[in-house]
């Protein structure tokens, strides 16, 4: 890892993990509590011989359960706290985290991505965007989740999401893959100590002399109690929708729109470049928030285009939220390959010129 100062920017080389807990430690957290998986573990090992300088807590839980609980007390004590895993491990912290989003507490999630289902693979995967978007654990919840695509999304969307999270008192998740977890590339590091905290009244820090007790839980025994708990979730994920973030290329005169996040997005990028040099008029949608989703955008985009094609290192989960979008203005296609396999630019325009061949056939 080699430290470079350019214009008084910290620019260094690192893994997208390495980068991703450099950024942590920069915005402040008081802890971090995880358990080691493939492709992820350099994230735990990185604090682990990082924060130790600094400070901050690092504690390697016995177990998946076990890191997910500590932070479940940890954000109820009002401190900035992340955790991260892969795959398996995330589906282990399920009910923690269901137990965090009920309790309304700010926290940090990270999955890097591996394919499954099982134990399957460390290759990279984006099979767990069902399990992010759509809750993953018990009852009516949402996370607030960004896709990074690059190295150094990797380290800015740790202050987003803490920014997020701490905004609107939910935990959130960056959903990256085992790709942009191992890849090395240039990062521009965040100053150290330039995300202020948040006042947190509603923590549980034992001072109660001019206040009343604060109680955090997700229990609620009477059913009156646990709907008005549901309807203020609720209401706070319509707040939420205001935060949609995506990155457009190539769609002001498209006729064929891709959409593809993470990893996919930057493939798609280069199969947008091909497909412009075939005379193909191509563009690409890039969701950077999964949850909210862009919606808004794809409605918009649907009136225009002939048909859209979705590119997914899985068996089509975002495909089935952007046909929701589209609402039947123009058909919605899917490519994608699964259990680690990543699609090449060149399989994707080829899918993109069958598409465009059995259009034509059926005018």
């Amino acid at each position: 890892m080699k430290k470079v100062l350019i214009n008084n920017e910290d620019i260094r080389l690192m893994k997208g993990n390495e980068a991703l807990a450099e950024a942590a430690i920069r915005a402040g957290i008081h802890a971090y509590f995880g358990y080691p998986i493939t492709p992820q573990s350099e994230v735990l090992e990185y604090f682990t011989r990082e924060m130790p300088k600094r400070a901050g807590v690092v504690v390697q839980a016995e177990s998946e359960l076990a890191s997910i609980n500590m932070i479940y007390g940890a954000a109820g004590a009002g401190a900035r706290v992340m955790t991260s895993s892969s795959s398996p491990g995330i589906s282990l912290m399920q009910e923690g985290i269901s137990y965090i989003a009920s309790a309304q507490l700010p926290c940090l999630i990270v999955n890097v991505n591996r394919g499954g289902p099982g134990l399957g693979t460390i290759q990279p995967s984006q099979g767990d965007y069902w399990q992010a978007v759509k809750g993953g654990g018990h009852g009516d919840y949402h996370l607030i989740v960004l896709a990074p695509a690059s190295v150094q999304e990797m380290a800015d969307f740790v202050f987003d999401a803490f920014k997020l999270a701490e905004k609107y008192r939910n935990p959130a998740m960056i959903l990256a893959d085992g790709a942009l977890g191992q890849m090395m590339e240039k990062v521009a590091l965040p100053p150290e100590g330039s995300l202020p905290y948040t006042k947190n009244p509603w923590a549980t820090t034992g001072k109660t002399k001019d206040r009343k007790r604060n109680i955090i839980t997700s229990l609620f025994i009477e059913p009156e109690r646990m709907e008005q708990i549901n309807i203020q979730l609720q209401e706070k994920y319509k707040k939420i929708q205001e935060e949609v973030r995506y990155e457009e290329f190539s769609t002001s005169d498209a006729e064929i729109l891709l959409v593809a996040f993470g990893l996919s997005s930057r493939i798609c990028q280069k199969a947008v470049d091909i497909a412009r040099e075939k005379g193909l008029r191509v563009g690409l949608l890039r969701p950077i928030t999964l949850y909210p989703f862009p919606k808004k955008i794809i409605s918009e985009l649907a009136l225009k285009v002939e048909f859209m094609l979705t590119v997914e290192m899985n068996a089509g989960q975002m495909v089935e939220d952007v046909a929701l979008a589209a609402n039947g203005r123009c058909p919605v296609h899917y490519k994608g390959r699964m259990g680690g396999m990543i699609p090449s630019p060149e399989d994707v325009v080829e899918e993109i010129e069958l598409l465009l061949e059995k259009h034509l056939s059926e005018v």
